[in-house]
């Protein structure tokens, strides 16, 4: 199943990897999020898998964003894979019996240097042949196991050295380095012809380079996760993340806003509200949740109320889909 043509996106961002933040020997820090410590073990229970899917089906959603990480055991690296991590053939009946129940399953691979624990090694690697062979690798492997998906979502949020301050190893790219290898990945998609898809918070700190440089080609997902949605407010965090969906629009970029529960229960009904009033229709392609919760019977409340607040946002501002 592919998402039909001009559909509204419907969407929830569902961990089956989780290896995204600090190294599994990190010393522990005062503040620290749970689960935010490597695994080397997978945080995906596939029944609280299968119940929050279910319950996408339940609330009308209708794309499934995967983050894959070490969940997989990947043909070309299987040394990525943790204990528990998903065989090839696993993701693909999986991928078969969600297109059965109406989700359009799209693969996520974050490739930010603050995200990149589910690399491994090859995370210390940056910018190198090893890691360019690799990352060409592992995307063409992942658009063959999910036969060409609409879209790619590359990830490439919070490269800096404040969402990396406890980790083990502090590793960015900056200015055109981080533009070089942001093209490489863009172009091993494009050339399989499936869209690249990336977080946009880039543009908040280099709005004049973000402009100048970033392809309209590439599917922009802005994200912000708190209640109120005034871009003009004097508090700069809220004004520089709200006035980034403007400033997206304005300059042309399809959007896929963000919203979550992570720190805010009103945050998706407000994103909705929000960009359904100042996005162009033909420029806002849908919506996106993210509970950023791993996928294990401990979070799986807090998955599902996500969910929730999806279906009643679509019901709410949406109500003729």
């Amino acid at each position: 199943m592919k998402n039909a043509k001009n559909e509204m996106i419907w969407a929830n961002l569902v961990h089956l990897g989780y290896n995204f933040w600090v190294e599994e020997d990190a010393p522990p820090f005062e503040g620290s999020t749970e689960y935010i410590h490597a695994s080397s073990t997978l945080l995906c229970n596939k029944t609280s898998w299968n119940e929050i899917t279910e319950k996408m089906v339940e609330d009308g959603l209708n794309t499934i964003l995967i983050d894959l990480g070490e969940g997989v055991r990947y043909e070309s690296h299987p040394e990525i894979a943790v204990k528990g991590s998903w065989s090839v053939d696993e993701l693909k009946k999986e991928l078969s019996r969600l297109r059965g129940m109406g989700l359009n399953p799209i693969p996520k691979l974050n490739f930010s240097a603050s995200h990149d624990e589910w690399l491994g090694v090859y995370s210390r690697n940056l910018s190198s042949p090893t890691y360019y062979q690799v990352c060409k690798d592992l995307i063409n492997e992942v658009i063959d196991i999910f036969d060409n998906p609409d879209f790619f979502h590359l990830g490439m949020d919070e490269e800096t050295y404040i969402n990396q301050e406890r980790y083990n190893h502090a590793l960015l790219r900056q200015h055109e380095a981080w533009w070089k290898d942001f093209y490489f990945l863009v172009d091993t998609v494009e050339r399989r012809n499936v869209r690249s898809w990336i977080w946009s918070d880039y543009l908040w700190d280099n709005q004049e380079q973000f402009l100048k440089k970033m392809p309209k080609s590439v599917l922009q997902s802005n994200w912000y996760y708190r209640y109120s949605f005034n871009p003009n407010s004097n508090d700069e965090y809220t004004r520089m993340r709200v006035k980034a969906y403007l400033t997206l629009d304005e300059h042309g970029y399809d959007q896929i806003p963000t919203g979550s529960n992570w720190a805010c229960a009103q945050n998706f009904g407000s994103t909705v509200q929000f960009c359904k009033d100042h996005i162009a229709p033909e420029r806002l392609k849908g919506f996106l949740q993210t509970s950023w919760a791993p996928t294990i019977p401990e979070r799986k409340y807090f998955n599902l109320a996500a969910v929730d607040f999806v279906g009643h946002a679509k019901r709410k501002y949406y109500s003729h889909q």
